[in-house]
């Protein structure tokens, strides 16, 4: 295995860039097969319409599928042939794995819970419990995120692996970030009801995951709290990122005005959860300022 440099300045830029979208097109056609067969075992069969309706079996399939094929795209292009071990593509030796989940599950879960009840003091929400049972809402929650799991592990692999490490080498760790989230926030510019505000959140909470992706616990502190915010903002029954998970027994309203409060997107859409991400990003940094979260 030969390490391939990449360089600085703009001929560095544009090797990274290249060597980038190189992965995505190659991890995204090895996904896109294997989602397809995944999805083909859980529906019974082939259906392209099961494929393009929202739901939590589709984007089980989808991120097993994404998964899998950005993992070898990872491995084939990243580790054989640039020549980056694991640790620095930051999958190991980075600290405990399994501590370094629950932390990321911590921020992101936290940071979540505080966007929400923020808008319970500004923005007049509230919970109402609905149809359903206190045991149902436990094994729904259960069900989402297993099936919210693999999607977002996709997506960590996808924008704070090989891409981010590739960028920081060259333009540096925050300027990496700050380019990876941005993309990170476009990529959402199909979601329903999804507001410019909504995007620039996603994108902060980019920031927030390529800031725990450089603390210790590598990528699976990232993959942590991605699904921790997640997951939370669904098992407290808002929507995530503008997609709504029927969740029984609890209901959230967001109350308003939609900028305040996010509205239909969800807690992602106001500027409340812009105020929480900013308290996470501000907590996770200090991790890798005070030599915790280096390698």
């Amino acid at each position: 295995m030969t390490r391939r440099e990449l360089g600085g300045g703009w001929r560095g830029l544009l090797k990274a860039t290249g060597w980038s979208l190189l992965f995505g097109v190659e991890g995204l056609v090895f996904g896109l097969v294997i989602a397809a067969l995944v999805g083909t075992l859980l529906h019974g069969g082939f259906d392209p319409n099961w494929f393009s309706t929202p739901g939590l079996p589709q984007a089980m399939a989808q991120g097993a599928g994404l998964v899998v094929g950005f993992g070898l795209a990872t491995w084939q292009l990243g580790h054989r042939v640039l020549g980056r071990s694991w640790e620095e593509l930051r999958w190991v030796g980075t600290g405990p794995s399994a501590a370094g989940f629950g932390r990321g599950m911590a921020v992101g879960g936290l940071a979540a819970l505080l966007a929400m009840v923020l808008g319970l003091a500004f923005a007049g929400a509230g919970w109402a419990t609905g149809e359903g049972t206190l045991g149902g809402w436990f094994g729904s929650a259960g069900w989402t995120a297993a099936a919210l799991a693999l999607p977002a592990l996709s997506e960590e692999i996808v924008f704070r692996g090989l891409p981010l490490i590739l960028l920081a080498g060259v333009i540096g760790r925050w300027p990496a970030i700050v380019a990876t989230s941005l993309v990170f926030g476009l990529s959402h510019l199909g979601n329903p009801d999804v507001t410019w505000l909504g995007l620039a959140n996603i994108a902060l909470a980019g920031v927030l995951l390529g800031t725990l992706f450089f603390t210790r616990g590598g990528i699976w502190t990232a993959w942590g709290s991605h699904l921790g915010w997640n997951l939370s903002l669904a098992a407290l029954g808002a929507p995530v990122s503008g997609l709504p998970i029927a969740i029984p027994y609890l209901q959230y309203n967001p109350g308003g005005p939609d900028w305040v409060s996010g509205g239909a997107f969800g807690p992602e859409g106001g500027v409340l959860a812009s105020a929480a991400m900013l308290v996470a990003i501000a907590v996770s940094s200090r991790w890798i300022s005070t030599g915790k979260g280096t390698t």
